[in-house]
């Protein structure tokens, strides 16, 4: 599976990813809202065999998809989306970019790629998400992508010696529809 975007290409993991991903997920940035204290090869080899596995499911319900600059080929995130394992019609969204490529809207604009797959090629009626309250960047691209924010759960995660709070966001294929042409 691939799509393409006018600044982005969104293909499916190989093995050779490995490398890219550990030298964004190893970001102090990155890992500000994520459990881990720090990343390994190990690590980011689990993590890209994931969606390689992923591939083969039959019926697939989870495309998960690295992001590459177009011009560059340089691999900068990742962006997908997964069918809830009870209902075929809802789906998670969710992405990460390499620190090094924020603020470029390149997280929106894969997004946008993502869900637009989600509600005309799978056929879902609604795509939700979730982002640490604190991450405002992300709560960000989601409002940027149409979503709504739906709820706030105070303390729903806990790591770091924290409690962080989470937003909740959701929207319906009618939505994402009339938001804009598409």
């Amino acid at each position: 599976m691939r799509l393409e975007t006018p600044r982005l290409v969104l293909r499916e993991y190989t093995e050779d990813d490995s490398a890219a991903v550990l030298a964004y997920q190893s970001d102090v940035r990155y890992l500000r809202y994520y459990p881990w204290e720090g990343r390994t090869l190990d690590d980011a080899q689990r993590f890209v065999q994931q969606f390689i596995d992923w591939q083969a499911e039959s019926p697939r319900r989870r495309f998960q998809l690295a992001v590459l600059l177009c011009k560059s080929g340089v691999l900068i995130g990742s962006c997908g989306v997964r069918r809830k394992p009870d209902d075929d019609t809802e789906a998670d969204i969710g992405f990460e970019l390499s620190p090094e490529h924020w603020g470029r809207g390149y997280a929106t604009e894969a997004a946008t790629a993502m869900a637009d797959f989600a509600f005309r090629e799978l056929g879902v009626r609604r795509l939700s998400s979730w982002c640490i309250a604190e991450n405002v960047a992300s709560a960000r691209v989601l409002e940027k992508l149409g979503m709504s924010l739906e709820g706030r759960l105070p303390a729903a995660e806990h790591f770091k010696g924290r409690n962080w709070d989470t937003l909740l966001y959701g929207m319906t294929r009618d939505r994402w529809e009339s938001a804009v042409v598409r």
